[in-house]
């Protein structure tokens, strides 16, 4: 099992569209192309108006297939070019769990 940490941070005049964008239409296209999601996180101190978001996947192959599908999706290419402008910074790390951790 893998879990991908995605983080994003977004011009602060843009922040309260993207979230409601991203509630309406990219977490259902998301959620039908990625499976299983964790959670989505605001930051309330350090560095404002990001999003965090957690997926998991059995495997990289999987994920590797998922997000091809997702990219190959004309709602997801509608849905990115609403929103990709309003990107400042964007970060993905790939996440192995413990032996020990309750999350495996």
């Amino acid at each position: 099992m893998i879990v991908e940490e995605r983080n994003y941070a977004f011009q602060p005049a843009h922040f309260r569209r993207f979230l409601a964008l991203f509630e309406a239409e990219g977490i259902p296209l998301m959620k039908e192309h990625l499976g299983q999601l964790i959670g989505v996180f605001t930051a309330e101190t350090g560095e404002l108006n990001t999003v965090m978001q957690m997926w998991v996947y059995p495997d990289l192959a999987e994920r590797e297939r998922r997000r091809a599908a997702m990219w190959a999706d004309p709602r997801w290419l509608a849905y990115a070019d609403q929103v990709l402008p309003w990107i400042v910074r964007m970060e993905t790390r790939l996440l192995k769990p413990t032996a020990f951790s309750p999350l495996r």
